[in-house]
């Protein structure tokens, strides 16, 4: 028997690694575990491929049904991140996002926003312990800011140029996104 562990050692590894994946209550802590890995710092767009942000007018709902508009942060330093708590990816720049906010929340615009059940998000927040500022979609996002890919952030600056525009996981914590942020605070 030692032999034949010895001998297959890698193919019974494969094995439980496919299981592990096929039970829901694994699969996605693996996920999450392995996007956090390969994240990595988002780019700042190229200034002759930025996009200005035409329309600010878009309606979103607060956690607590408080209606807000997005023109409110016309004119400041915008994060806007599409995400859902079934989206492995978007879980795992989560915490990333939570010291960003810690530190930039008092001069930044944060938007976290998904489509999904109130009870459900409440849920995931608590569970993690995030602050974060979370809006339900329930009207399009403006022209500029629409994406089929979770999760997807926006950086926006005062004058609503689309400064930055990832797709995918990232390190949302890290010194060239700081940097920028200070950057773009300052002008």
């Amino acid at each position: 028997m030692e032999k034949f562990f010895k001998k297959h050692w890698s193919n019974i590894l494969f094995g439980v690694l496919v299981v592990l994946m096929i039970i829901p209550q694994t699969r996605m802590p693996i996920q999450v575990f392995v996007q956090r890995l390969i994240s990595f710092s988002p780019s700042e767009t190229s200034e002759e491929k930025r996009e200005t942000l035409q329309d600010y007018n878009w309606s979103l709902v607060s956690l607590n049904s408080e209606e807000i508009n997005f023109s409110q942060s016309q004119g400041k330093v915008v994060v806007v991140n599409f995400w859902a708590t079934w989206c492995p990816p978007c879980v795992a720049e989560m915490p990333s996002f939570q010291k960003l906010y810690d530190a930039y929340g008092s001069n930044v615009d944060f938007y976290f926003v998904t489509s999904e059940k109130p009870d459900k998000v409440n849920r995931f927040l608590e569970k993690h312990n995030y602050s974060l500022p979370v809006f339900l979609q329930f009207f399009e996002a403006p022209e500029q800011m629409q994406s089929s890919v979770l999760p997807t952030t926006y950086v926006l600056s005062k004058s609503g140029e689309i400064v930055v525009n990832e797709t995918g996981v990232a390190d949302w914590n890290s010194k060239k996104i700081r940097s920028l942020l200070d950057r773009l605070i300052a002008e």
